[in-house]
């Protein structure tokens, strides 16, 4: 469906600069979003691959099983359906730590892990409470270091990048705590 929409929005892009006679202000805008592009990758790219092999470090260390322990007893609160020591907790523990620390892309193949984790508990074609929990837990959830927002402001010359540390983890907090509580309170309403 996305695809169509895309597709859709592109056609009548190109359709309407052709109309209107904008055929090279429609060529330099493709022209220079791929370069703009080129460039946010090369200059956020370092700053990834630094917070990638911090937690790289951290799992080799053991640092990273010791926050999974420390999130756990909270986790099984907030899923009170996955048993105790099950794999998906540990998969949903790095999962919110790697989002904590901004890093959405090192979060990822965590929450797959942990998807498939709990699809194993599931045997269903639907989703569990706990794999919509989860879903919701990692969408809204909080994060305390904003890596790639402050690296966008470092890119875009920013005087002060991280003076939206405290505002991005007083709002992360509330979306996070509000999402939970919506979630609970659709689990009871059905």
């Amino acid at each position: 469906m996305i695809n169509k929409l895309w597709f859709l929005l592109i056609f009548i892009g190109i359709i309407f600069s052709l109309i209107s006679g904008n055929i090279d202000t429609m060529n330099n805008e493709i022209l220079m979003s791929g370069k703009q592009t080129i460039d946010i990758i090369f200059r956020i790219l370092p700053i990834m691959a630094l917070w990638l092999g911090i937690m790289k470090v951290a799992n080799e260390s053991k640092l990273l099983d010791k926050l999974t322990n420390l999130l756990k007893p909270l986790l099984k609160k907030i899923l009170p359906e996955i048993p105790n020591n099950h794999e998906s907790l540990n998969f949903i523990a790095s999962n919110v730590i790697a989002n904590i620390f901004g890093l959405g892309s090192a979060a990822t193949p965590f929450g797959l892990k942990a998807m498939k984790s709990l699809q194993k508990l599931n045997n269903k074609d639907s989703a569990s409470k706990s794999m919509i929990t989860f879903l919701i837990l990692n969408t809204s959830g909080l994060t305390i270091i904003p890596t790639t927002v402050i690296s966008m402001r470092v890119m875009h010359n920013s005087s002060n990048p991280t003076s939206i540390v405290f505002a991005c983890i007083i709002s992360t907090f509330i979306s996070m705590i509000i999402s939970l509580l919506i979630d609970k309170l659709f689990r009871r309403i059905k």
